[in-house]
């Protein structure tokens, strides 16, 4: 929702300028959870999440790169990487995701939190993490870059640190190997 990046990490001040229906949604929304807690008693506290992955994701439909490249190399197929991949994402796991959820639900009451890693990581470096991960040995193909889509995306965690202790715990590495041991169970079972 925050549109490209002024500065990286975006804090949770950053200006919101969307650049899909997607982003437009997510803003949209926060819009309505202060209304509905001035008009019905609402209490909330909103998660702004970088780009979550990790076992049970669903790799089809709208799924997260991680998901899609994971099920799709696994199973031998082509993989296509949207753009020149050098698109950067912020991937956060779900573990720390669920920790970050878990405490909202005991306080954080009316505040943001962005929940990311503030370190951005190129598509093509992901695709070739999961590329040693899987055996997987096709050559990369790049397709049309998806329209909308940012260049750089990264999330400052910084308040939701000093406000809730929150932090990532699982890096990057160790998430994806736990994604792919995940769903090679999943696919040898199907």
């Amino acid at each position: 929702m925050y549109g490209e990046l002024e500065k990286v990490p975006a804090d949770e001040g950053h200006r919101i300028a969307p650049r899909d229906p997607y982003g437009a949604s997510k803003a949209s929304f926060e819009l309505y959870l202060p209304l509905n807690a001035h008009h019905y008693g609402l209490r909330f506290t909103t998660l702004r999440y970088a780009n979550v992955y990790g076992p049970r994701q669903d790799p089809l439909g709208e799924a997260g790169v991680v998901a899609i490249f994971v099920a799709q190399m696994l199973r031998g197929l082509p993989t296509v990487i949207n753009g020149d991949g050098e698109q950067e994402r912020d991937f956060v796991y779900v573990g720390d995701v669920a920790r970050a959820s878990v405490l909202a639900l005991a306080g954080g009451d009316g505040r943001v939190f962005n929940i990311g890693t503030g370190t951005a990581t190129t598509v093509n470096a992901i695709y070739d993490h999961l590329s040693g991960l899987t055996g997987y040995n096709r050559p990369r193909f790049h397709g049309p870059p998806k329209p909308g889509e940012v260049r750089r995306n990264a999330l400052d965690a910084g308040r939701i640190a000093r406000e809730m202790g929150w932090k990532p715990l699982v890096g990057l590495e160790d998430g994806l190997r736990l994604t792919v041991e995940h769903f090679r169970r999943v696919i040898a079972q199907s």
